[in-house]
């Protein structure tokens, strides 16, 4: 949010409350120390209403009804509890985990969202108007920072503070919330589309990233957590939120270093912070990279000399050449955390034996357990060479394109393969079949569109870290099983 929309913000509400503390305006706008003063002063010097409380806060002695009208979603959305929009998987693990998170000093990623201009946006708008097209926008921003295990702390208007790496903690926060704000943009890209056609209006969202440490004080049984920042881990994310243009994302050098190699950015050079006596290095979020995983990340800086596990090797060889033979083969490769499975799979992937094979490589992730079928999703957005910034349109024809050119007898294939993307038109016969229904015709359909291309070229499957998956809800084991059958 501007100053401007934060100060319309704190009037309507100190308007609506009659008196407010410091301390709450500072927690309601993630406010800094200067911020917080220049809102105060601005506040008792432009508007004679506004005295201060022996300095503990503000009061409203002004007639209600000459206060300016709120130009956020009524309080109904905007002081929701987290408890209230927080999935109940994520729920269950805040509350199940908080005793030992409270007092405990997290490294996290912060993230800020807004929507650039809601005020000029929604102007002349009912408030009942005003909610139906912000609302939506609003759930857009939390559903992705839900898809990858954030947790939304605040709701600040026309837009949202989350957290990645406390009150759920993960060591890739810093990833997860990259992704999370590539998959906000992309979903507010689409529904902006829906509000240009509907109201003729422009809507874009801005985004903000920095990473650093938190001290989680307490987590309510609603979920509101209430938390100390260390240094300037909020107030950078909240400056990286202003720097951003419409449309776009920024980050600091913090965050790039935690998520390096796993995200494309682009150097925009020094920018100076209020509160800061250096400049700070921003970077425009542009994509994610290919590269999944810390290994591949290794790899492409360059990686130590692999020594051993020539029986595991061997074994992989002999499956290898068994299947190329036209004997499918499905390998399992067990072990504890950390002796070596992935750099096993990378060298076999890389060797001598492999060339001439087709391969299509996934992963599961801790955080793909939201999305059904997501190690598969994968795998086919790789086949169709698919990119995080391809749109409906372009996913639908790459993916026809892809699938007709191998084989004209696979058409049938292509409504369960495009509902897996997301690109299967509302209007498809498919999507009206019972779920098991649609869940057997997604595995026949992958099953017959993998089985089609070893013909053409031997295929060399492998997804990783299956232990995240949920076999019923992801397929890929039946998969793997059917295509070697």
């Amino acid at each position: 949010m501007t100053f401007e929309e934060i100060l319309d913000q704190a009037i309507a509400m100190l308007q609506r409350r009659g008196r407010m503390t410091y301390r709450t305006l500072q927690r309601q706008f993630a406010l800094d120390e200067d911020a917080l003063n220049d809102l105060k002063d601005e506040l008792l010097y432009a508007h004679p209403e506004v005295r201060d409380d022996a300095g503990r806060g503000l009061v409203w002695t002004g007639d209600p009804s000459i206060a300016p009208p709120a130009t956020s979603p009524p309080a109904s959305t905007q002081d929701r509890a987290p408890l209230s929009y927080t999935p109940s998987y994520l729920a269950e693990k805040i509350l199940t985990s908080r005793s030992a998170l409270e007092g405990e000093r997290k490294q996290v990623t912060v993230l800020f969202a807004d929507l650039k201009g809601s005020t000029e946006l929604i102007e002349g708008l009912d408030p009942e108007e005003a909610r139906k097209l912000l609302d939506p926008a609003l759930h857009v921003m939390m559903d992705a920072v839900h898809r990858y295990e954030g947790t939304v702390n605040q709701v600040l208007g026309d837009g949202i503070m989350a957290l990645f790496g406390a009150p759920v903690a993960h060591e890739d926060h810093a990833a997860r919330a990259c992704y999370a704000a590539l998959a906000m943009q992309g979903a507010m890209r689409r529904y902006a589309e829906d509000v240009r056609r509907s109201h003729g209006l422009e809507m874009q969202a801005r985004v903000g990233l920095n990473s650093g440490e938190v001290v989680v004080r307490a987590i309510g049984n609603d979920l509101h957590m209430d938390y100390s920042a260390v240094g300037q881990t909020t107030h950078l994310a909240a400056r990286m939120e202003q720097l951003a243009t419409p449309g776009s994302i920024r980050l600091t050098a913090a965050t790039l270093r935690l998520a390096e190699g796993l995200i494309q950015v682009n150097a925009l050079g020094r920018f100076p912070v209020k509160g800061l006596t250096e400049p700070v290095e921003v970077f425009e979020l542009v994509g994610a990279s290919a590269i999944r995983r810390r290994l591949q990340a290794s790899a492409a800086r360059g990686l130590t000399r692999f020594v051993g596990r020539q029986q595991e090797l061997l074994a992989l060889q002999q499956a290898l050449e068994r299947a190329g033979a036209g004997q499918g083969q499905v390998a399992a490769l067990v072990g504890e955390a950390g002796v070596g499975k992935s750099r096993l799979v990378y060298e076999f992937v890389h060797s001598h034996h492999t060339p001439g094979w087709s391969v299509l490589e996934s992963a599961s992730v801790s955080y793909g357990k939201a999305t059904p079928y997501f190690p598969v999703i994968d795998v086919l957005r790789r086949y169709g060479h698919i990119d995080d910034h391809d749109d409906t349109r372009t996913i639908r024809a790459k993916m026809t394109g892809q699938v007709l050119t191998l084989d004209e007898a696979l058409q049938d294939t292509l409504p369960a393969l495009l509902s897996l993307l997301d690109a299967l038109p509302e209007e498809s016969p498919f999507l009206k079949l019972d779920p098991p229904q649609r869940r057997q015709r997604t595995l026949d359909a992958l099953k017959r569109l993998l089985l089609r291309e070893s013909q053409v070229q031997p295929l060399l499957l492998v997804f990783e870290d299956l232990h995240w998956g949920v076999p019923a809800r992801l397929g890929q084991q039946d998969l793997l099983h059917a295509t070697a059958a």
